[in-house]
């Protein structure tokens, strides 16, 4: 069997002025896909390999629309040459779901449709997402296969790709082609409120197992959606792909009701607060080290990185033992490194990347530490008002302890450290002791009730709350 593979992978906010253009991407082209640590899975017996083009970056902004018909041309482009080869049995798709592109407002069903129109009905499709992405009734149509992720904070990312393309395999095998079936749910949380690892979202996520094993059922996701996307497609979602159509439709409405009527359960895993009161609570705690989220500039949740809320604060406080972690300066990196180790440098520090939204430090910086990780990127680590900072060149998320290791720094030996972040991640849970949330201005700002919101369908819990739903699936049209 022949089966192509394309993607795209990233996560877009629209409450930032930064768009994500195509040198935010890693590109990956023919070959290179299958080489990724993510697709290894790939080489797989009796099954050949049409590589197309796989683009995944650091959550952001929204993808410029010039990037976005660049990547869907390249894409369509390999895909005729494909074919020209010869057939194509399937396709796999590596999706998140939360793309917005400037001025288009559903690109993934943009983008899975090109391919279907390409590929023609007959070839079946298989998707995998993020389950913090949107489904749309475009995308529900052109798929015959989907799987989401069921661990926040994601531990299943490459079981989750594996699992949509040995569902693939298997449907071109025996010839027994799945459907789907979906039924949006009224509700938009953010992932720091409905991590798998704490309840609800803890046994709602475990009941999808059992769900699988029901006759007729293939896969059950639970989509929570994309929050800090102002568009129509903003939404939770059950999504259901098998054989039996009422099996689907009724597994789809019990998935979603009871995720609706959990709403009003959902909260942040750990004590959360504004930045003041955080390092309040923080200033008190004997054990160590204590891990503070500064969660409204995430950029692993679309935050752009680049602001200095927390650093500024601890200045201010002549909090010397906290350490900020991660924020994005790349004219500042640039300066550093021409001045050398040990140097006094003077800073601006903020507003690089998003002008219109961060706040801005300037002060003479000493420069403690260089490094340049293996990808190139080089970080910095310098003092500044009396609290060190790392500095990094490129837009990053600083999720794992040894993200700052090429620094020579350890977390596990500091007394309080401050990371660009909403929940942690499984290694930096291990370290925390404990956690704390400050709740921060931001791109992914956390206090979602107060977003502009012109666009999200209504109503639609939180942003409204007084009305009754009752879950109702929908097939493929």
């Amino acid at each position: 069997m022949r089966i192509a593979v394309a993607g795209l992978h990233t996560e877009c906010s629209t409450y930032t002025s930064l768009e994500q253009e195509t040198e935010n991407f890693n590109v990956m082209v023919g070959e290179q896909i299958l080489k990724h640590e993510l697709l290894k899975f790939l080489d797989h017996d009796g099954v050949e390999i049409a590589p197309l083009l796989y683009a995944r970056a650091t959550p952001g902004g929204p993808v410029s629309a010039s990037t976005y018909e660049k990547f869907k041309a390249k894409t369509l482009a390999a895909l005729d040459a494909a074919l020209a080869e010869g057939p194509i049995d399937g396709v796999y798709l590596a999706m998140h779901g939360a793309v917005h592109v400037t001025g288009m407002e559903d690109a993934e069903g943009d983008f899975i449709a090109a391919i279907r129109q390409r590929v023609g009905d007959e070839v079946i499709i298989s998707s995998s997402y993020d389950l913090h992405g949107n489904v749309t009734q475009k995308v529900i149509n052109q798929l015959d296969i989907f799987t989401a992720f069921r661990h926040a904070p994601h531990i299943d990312t490459y079981e989750t790709f594996e699992r949509a393309f040995l569902y693939l395999v298997d449907a071109l095998k025996t010839g027994k082609r799945p459907k789907l079936c979906w039924a949006p749910i009224p509700v938009l949380l953010p992932g720091e409120k409905t991590s798998t690892v704490d309840e609800p979202a803890k046994s709602l996520y475990a009941q999808l197992w059992d769900i699988d094993k029901r006759k007729g059922i293939l896969d059950a996701s639970l989509m929570v959606g994309y929050v800090w996307a102002d568009v129509a497609r903003g939404t939770a979602a059950a999504v259901v792909c098998g054989y039996d159509e009422a099996a689907m439709k009724q597994a789809a409405e019990e998935i979603a009701q009871s995720y609706y009527d959990a709403r009003d359960q959902f909260a942040f895993g750990v004590p959360a607060a504004p930045l003041a009161e955080t390092l309040d609570a923080a200033s008190k705690i004997e054990t160590g080290p204590i891990v503070i989220c500064d969660s409204g500039d995430n950029p692993g949740g679309g935050g752009v990185g680049d602001r200095v809320d927390v650093l500024k604060e601890a200045i201010s406080r002549e909090l010397k033992e906290l350490l900020v972690i991660g924020i994005c300066a790349p004219k500042a990196v640039a300066q550093i490194f021409e001045a050398g180790l040990e140097k006094k440098v003077a800073l601006q520090l903020g507003a690089e990347l998003d002008q219109l939204n961060s706040p801005v430090i300037e002060g003479a910086a000493t420069v403690l530490r260089l490094a340049e990780q293996a990808n190139g990127q080089r970080l910095a680590l310098v003092e500044i008002g009396g609290v060190r900072a790392v500095l990094s060149e490129k837009r990053q998320m600083f999720h794992d302890p040894d993200d700052v290791a090429p620094l020579g720094l350890d977390v596990a030996e500091e007394k309080m450290i401050a990371i660009k972040c909403g929940y942690i991640s499984a290694e930096m849970t291990k370290v925390a002791n404990p956690n704390l949330m400050a709740l921060t201005d931001g791109a992914v700002n956390q206090d979602i009730e107060r977003l502009s919101n012109h666009n999200r369908p209504s109503p639609c819990y939180p942003f409204q709350k007084d009305f009754a739903y009752t879950a109702k699936a929908r097939t493929a049209e």
